[in-house]
């Protein structure tokens, strides 16, 4: 029996991208027009990544990132606060039979990537790559 996959885009359906996407949308606008009347959130600009749908489509998990990471804590704070106007409205806009339950969580991918190139840029690890490449030639 293969083993399901449900963190990458092979475990998920293409309607579950598709309105994961559209969760994804509707939430960035929503922001971005300033539409939520929350002062922490009309100050910041929040990026919202990606939007993952469960398999019966009744949760969504949003996955947000403040501009260059500032108050990702408080911003956090304040869409939780705010998760029912959330609902609501992509509710409104997205024709399902049952209205997703959000919930939002900061995106660390971004962190991840960059403790990883910081890793890659260390003398100790550029040496190894480099004698690697070194050895290869020689045999």
């Amino acid at each position: 029996m293969a083993k399901h996959n449900d963190t990458g885009t092979e475990g998920r359906s293409v309607r579950l991208l598709r309105v994961g996407e559209q969760f994804r949308h509707i939430l960035s606008e929503l922001l971005a027009r300033g539409e939520v009347h929350d002062d922490v959130l009309n100050s910041h600009s929040v990026s919202v990544t990606e939007v993952r749908m469960s398999p019966d489509l009744r949760h969504a998990t949003a996955f947000i990132k403040p501009l260059l990471g500032a108050n990702e804590e408080k911003v956090l704070k304040a869409l939780r606060t705010n998760t029912a106007f959330f609902q609501k409205e992509v509710a409104s806009r997205v024709s399902m039979k049952y209205a997703a339950k959000l919930k939002f969580l900061a995106d660390d991918s971004f962190d991840q990537a960059t403790h990883i190139e910081g890793l890659l840029a260390q003398p100790k690890v550029q040496q190894d790559l480099t004698d690697d490449a070194d050895g290869d030639d020689a045999e």
